[in-house]
């Protein structure tokens, strides 16, 4: 696989809530089996990139190329069928349901229930702590189980291109370092990945590139390894 190979790419985006610009004019570029973190203050753009790149959101102005096809104005349900899986702040499992039917309605879009069964027993060999809870409403989990259950719905439909958002929030240490190393495992295994993420260098410590957001507009872009010794601009723009 050619690290250089561009899977996703925003070109002048813009994005609006009624008359307020959430996104102005946003470019970024993500090359396949690379995982790139976008960083800044709350407000600053980043869900609404991620919203955008998974149809939930329309954008205003500008192209979101996914595999150089523009997805810009196609339905979230064919963006996921394309390989585009989104996991969003907050989760959003079912709480009413069980860990196995939260996994299994992850899997709506495959018909081939080979395949499906495949991805059931990837999901739980990567997060064990699942298959001891298959029969246990997702509710009733932990905050860190429940993360580990929303990747693993997001994972169910096969992606090539995985979006992340505040997957640390609300998590222990631990719990957090044990779900983002997950990540990097993924990204091995040829998953391509776009984290949000409020924790600066949990973000950097599992991507390999950065783009800073700031008011909707992108402020700087660097290796991950670079922000990380740049003070000026993790004080400036990310208070760390």
């Amino acid at each position: 696989m050619n690290p250089r190979t561009s899977i996703l790419e925003l070109r002048n985006l813009e994005v609006c809530y009624g008359k307020l610009r959430a996104l102005n004019g946003i470019n970024l570029q993500v090359h396949e089996g690379e995982v790139v973190a976008l960083l800044g203050a709350n407000g600053a753009g980043k869900t609404t990139a991620l919203r955008a790149i998974s149809g939930l959101l329309a954008p205003t102005s500008g192209d979101i190329l996914y595999r150089g096809r523009s997805i810009a104005k196609r339905r979230p349900d064919l963006i996921v069928r394309d390989g585009i899986a989104h996991s969003p702040e907050e989760r959003h499992i079912w709480p009413e349901l069980s860990v196995r039917e939260n996994l299994s309605l992850g899997a709506y879009c495959c018909s081939d229930r080979a395949v499906a069964a495949q991805r059931f027993e990837s999901v739980l060999e990567r997060f064990p702590r699942l298959r001891e809870r298959l029969s246990q409403l997702a509710g009733l989990l932990s905050g860190g189980e429940q993360q580990m259950l929303a990747i693993g719905r997001a994972l169910m439909s096969g992606p090539k291109l995985l979006l992340l958002d505040e997957p640390s929030l609300g998590l222990s240490p631990l719990m957090s370092q044990e779900v983002l190393g997950a990540l990097r495992e993924l990204c091995e295994q040829g998953i391509t990945i776009v984290i949000v993420e409020q924790n600066v260098h949990s973000a950097l410590f599992v991507a390999s590139r950065a783009y800073v957001f700031e008011t909707g507009r992108v402020v700087a872009e660097n290796s991950a390894a670079n922000i990380l010794r740049d003070p000026d601009l993790l004080r400036t723009y990310l208070g760390a």
